[in-house]
């Protein structure tokens, strides 16, 4: 795909964010946005193509909104300035997700801020079994594509049920099970880009099934 075609629209329309704008520019909207889409697709099949239990995500089924949710932010512009879209997108599991943006670009994976069945299903895994699950961040290519867990929002203490003293509080404080990893600008116009997803992809998988097979406990 090429990107420069999606990143110039969303410069086009950082500048002039407004629905009036773009009631303007619709077409050249779902233009974008439909070779954002079969890009996807193509991606949905590869990614079906490496992994045995992937669930089947079309483009149009993973793609998000451009739209930002004003009533719960309403301070935010009308519109994002990436496009972003989820793959191997289960009901109720956490997905691969891809943004490709003016800011930043990046691929992501996990939970963020489950609600508190699923959080507790994922602290029960770590209570059970956090030897696994270290053993994942602690692994030396995954640290060095990921670095760590997302930081996000921990608690103080430990969870109610949970000792003080339990061998993986630090994983069992968070509310959040998610990495990232940021895209270099100029790779996104590298020819083997793909490769280079799918490998992030491959690589991010273990952290992902250890939080889906939690989830379905």
């Amino acid at each position: 795909m090429d990107f420069n075609l999606l990143l110039h629209f969303l410069e086009d329309l950082n500048k002039n964010n407004s629905k009036q704008w773009m009631d303007l520019n619709r077409k050249r909207y779902h233009q974008v946005r439909n070779t954002f889409i079969d890009w996807l697709d193509k991606i949905n099949l590869k990614l079906a193509e490496i992994d045995k239990d992937y669930y089947f995500t079309p483009g149009k089924k993973g793609i998000i909104r451009i739209n930002n949710n004003l009533l719960y932010h309403p301070t935010k512009p009308v519109y994002k300035d990436y496009f972003g879209a989820g793959f191997d997108k289960a009901p109720g599991y956490g997905d691969f997700y891809v943004e490709i943006g003016l800011e930043q670009s990046l691929f992501a994976g996990g939970i963020w801020k489950p609600q508190t069945s699923k959080l507790n299903s994922i602290r029960q895994a770590i209570d059970f079994n956090g030897e696994e699950l270290m053993a994942i961040l602690m692994n030396p290519s995954f640290k060095n594509q990921f670095g760590g867990l997302y930081k996000d929002e921990k608690l103080k203490t430990a969870p109610k049920g949970f000792s003080k003293s339990h061998p993986y509080l630090s994983l069992l404080q968070n509310k959040s099970f998610g990495v990232i990893h940021t895209i270099p600008k100029n790779t996104l116009f590298d020819d083997k880009f793909e490769d280079y997803l799918l490998d992030i992809y491959i690589e991010m998988l273990p952290f992902r099934r250890y939080l889906n097979r939690a989830l379905t406990v």
